[in-house]
């Protein structure tokens, strides 16, 4: 329903054709990769694999295709890990659709862009602000999105079958990221998470 809503927006403009839908994040990287798109709107959760791996996928695969995030969450973290993976621009659902045709403008014309309610975030960034979000920028890319993962309670083996990996390997990273933040118990990790806006208190 959430996908053909969102089709419904996007060809209420008749410049804009919406030549294929994924169910999942590996569905979608095999149809931009086949299809080619200028954009490809991602969810930064999606069955399969991440958005976050969707995203660097797609990029990466040299088909040209821009990726335009669509995300609940107005967090740093999951602002920094879309852009770092390399999307072009990021959108909160709480936007009105006028937002969302203006972004995909945007990206199609090779600029960037983000939502109002979470550019603060990237301004914090380039300013260099200190605080406890760059604590977390101690984090990679990978293990800020274990973070996210984890604060929205997933247990590792559900980690690892969203990133597409072992369970071992998600561990291994779940480990790195708790020893990076100094924090010794799940329960320490979602307190940080919710202080942090990843999650509801």
């Amino acid at each position: 329903m959430v996908r053909e809503a969102l089709r419904r927006v996007l060809e209420s403009r008749g410049d804009i054709e919406v030549v294929a839908e994924a169910s999942d994040g590996l569905e979608a990287v095999a149809l931009s990769i086949e299809h080619a798109p200028d954009v490809a709107v991602l969810d930064l959760w999606m069955p399969l694999l991440s958005g976050q791996e969707a995203t660097r996928r797609i990029v990466e695969s040299g088909c040209g295709t821009r990726v335009l995030v669509l995300s609940m969450h107005e967090s740093a973290v999951h602002v920094h890990t879309a852009l770092g993976a390399g999307a072009s621009a990021y959108v909160v659902k709480s936007a009105a659709s006028r937002e969302l045709l203006e972004a995909l403008d945007a990206v199609s014309s090779g600029k960037g862009y983000v939502s109002p309610a979470v550019a603060r975030h990237v301004v914090d960034t380039l300013q260099g602000c200190r605080g406890t979000a760059n604590t977390l920028d101690a984090l990679t890319a990978r293990e800020r999105e274990v973070l996210c993962m984890l604060a929205d309670g997933l247990s590792t083996k559900e980690v690892a079958a969203q990133l597409g990996v072992s369970t071992k390997t998600a561990e291994t990273h779940r480990a790195s990221l708790m020893k990076k933040l100094d924090i010794h118990k799940v329960s320490a990790l979602v307190r940080l998470a919710v202080r942090e806006g990843l999650v509801a208190p």
